[in-house]
């Protein structure tokens, strides 16, 4: 029990040693990597640079202690930044006391809606929200996360907006103020970041831009010139508080808690099941839900805004030899001793290259290589990704999600409305039957169909299924006998019953017989109790589809079974 409530009571008692080096490894390479992660991700969020630090220290040490997986990296990331900004920015002024309150609020709604609905077990949440839909999205947050930094990546006061027309329209319009020494810096942090990317993956490209653009400002006396800083970091641990705690500001903030939490949690959920796929290794997604629920919730009380997985920290997790959240923990000690003895350090730091920074990290959330791909394989998923990414960069941030939302769930409907359906004939020399469209030679019986359908039965496809068998009995004039394979169906509601019921009426009425192959117990037990197969007689019931052909072969008129010579169908 206890182990299902606090994973980490497991991997804490039999914590083997040969763990050690890898996660101390990976958490001083994380928590070094989050440092200036964190200060940029805040001001995408509109926060002062100092909350990236609070949201990397707390949440991490909870995660670790609830979560599931050993390599997954809790912290601020770009996605959820955006979203506080969109949301919060529309109830207060970026940076101001009442925003950072509401922002700490914002946090505590989203830890509650994950917390309850992890404990709901609602992780299955996840499959409401298809994969192109995400990446459509993504890419286009990405896009405006990206080119909302160009204002301190050119020095121009830029106004925050959804639309990346009007960004770019007002950078083109303002060029000739542009600072060059911030373009300089900024452009130079992206510069170096890619290429120790490239070059020397293992060194802290980040780390060591902020270190070389803080002296250059500090010894050049840079901001003097116009190089927009952090200024003064407040030094020390934050402290416990509920102050944001304001029940008539919940409503208004509502809807970007509930958009977060399920971005939030599909990013985190995502990069988790990746990882345990790679290392042999398993996560339980409600108890996923139930850990960043937790974390968000006590973080909030220490001055975090939401906080969910990234996929680069966890990669560089992984990559470093994380197999506990151990690691976590060690990345939050490292970003608590940089709060208490080394923010000092960081008032001269450029703004510039905190852009740098944000611009390299969102640059690889556009999934060109899913758009590719997505269009040679399936033009359907490919409209959804382009219909939710033009959705977005079009209407914002919050409905390009409700969109996206309801996209998916129409996606999924229109598709359960609509199952494959397939006559199936034998092929030759076996007792194996398949879809007669992809196998033109399988052999049909004289006054034999037999019918397969592809999915569960519901009110929602019924339809589809009567006409369905209404083509194939028209196309089939000699057809005396039809065997249903439902051993693709696993449920059947009443709607679906009453349907079967009435073909049954309908074949007998034109001296047809039905038979049915491979029904599953659960389909079985409805038919029974519906009064279906009581109707029809247990003798209509087959294990395999040729016990079925076989039966139906004898039920065939005299006349055709002079003629029992097999055709092939054309």
């Amino acid at each position: 029990m206890l182990k299902t409530l606090i994973p980490a009571s497991a991997w804490l008692r039999s914590y083997p040693k040969t763990f050690l080096s890898g996660d101390l490894n990976a958490g001083f390479t994380v928590g070094v990597m989050l440092i200036p992660q964190g200060l940029a991700y805040a001001l995408i969020a509109g926060l002062p640079p100092i909350y990236g630090l609070y949201a990397a220290l707390l949440p991490l040490f909870v995660y670790a202690f609830f979560g599931t997986s050993g390599q997954l990296a809790v912290g601020p990331v770009a996605m959820v930044s955006l979203l506080v900004a969109t949301g919060v920015g529309d109830l207060a002024t970026s940076g101001s006391d009442e925003y950072i309150q509401l922002a700490l609020l914002l946090t505590f709604m989203v830890g509650v809606i994950q917390l309850v609905l992890g404990l709901l077990r609602f992780g299955f949440i996840t499959n409401f929200l298809s994969h192109p839909v995400l990446s459509g999205f993504t890419s286009a947050a990405a896009l405006i996360i990206g080119l909302n930094q160009l204002k301190h990546l050119i020095g121009v006061p830029i106004p925050r907006s959804n639309s990346v027309l009007e960004i770019l329209s007002f950078a083109v319009q303002n060029l000739s103020q542009v600072h060059v020494i911030t373009l300089a810096i900024g452009g130079g942090g992206i510069l170096l970041i890619l290429g120790v990317k490239r070059f020397a993956p293992r060194l802290p490209g980040g780390l060591l831009a902020v270190v070389l653009a803080t002296l250059a400002v500090a010894f050049g006396n840079l901001d003097s010139l116009g190089v927009a800083i952090v200024g003064s970091v407040p030094a020390g641990l934050p402290a416990i508080s509920a102050s944001f705690l304001n029940w008539d500001s919940m409503s208004a903030l509502l809807p970007i808690a509930l958009a977060i939490s399920l971005v939030g949690y599909m990013e985190s959920i995502a990069v988790a099941k990746s990882f345990a796929s790679k290392n042999r290794t398993s996560v339980d997604p409600s108890q996923e839900l139930v850990a960043l629920g937790l974390a968000n919730l006590a973080g909030s009380f220490m001055h975090s805004y939401p906080t969910t997985g990234g996929f680069s920290r966890s990669a560089v997790n992984d990559q470093a030899g994380a197999k506990t959240p151990l690691a976590s923990m060690i990345s939050a000690s490292v970003v608590g001793l940089t709060l208490l003895f080394f923010t000092p350090l960081f008032t001269f730091l450029p703004k510039a290259l905190l852009a740098s920074i944000v611009m390299v990290a969102v640059a690889g959330l556009i999934d060109i290589k899913e758009v590719r791909c997505l269009w040679k394989a399936n033009r359907t998923d490919f409209s959804l990704l382009l219909l939710t990414f033009a959705a977005t960069l079009a209407f914002g941030i919050e409905e390009g999600i409700l969109i996206g939302v309801v996209v998916s769930i129409l996606a999924f409907v229109h598709q359960a409305s609509r199952p494959h359906m397939a006559q199936l004939g034998r092929v030759k020399g076996t007792d194996v039957y398949r879809n007669l469209e992809r196998y033109p030679d399988a052999e049909i019986t004289n006054g034999v169909a037999v019918f397969r359908i592809d999915a569960s039965l519901f009110f929602g496809n019924v339809e589809v299924m009567k006409e369905g068998l209404q083509k194939l009995l028209n196309k089939r004039t000699d057809l005396q006998v039809l065997v249903l394979d439902l051993y693709p169906v696993n449920r059947i509601d009443s709607t679906a019953l009453h349907a079967l019921s009435d073909l049954h009426r309908l074949l007998a009425d034109r001296e047809m017989s039905l038979l049915f192959s491979g029904v599953k117990g659960p389909v079985r037990d409805a038919m029974r109790k519906s009064g279906l197969v009581d109707t029809m007689g247990e003798e209509s019931l087959f294990p395999r589809i040729q016990n079925a052909v076989d039966k139906a072969s004898s039920l065939v008129n005299p006349y055709l079974k002079e003629d029992k010579e097999t055709r092939r169908s054309g």
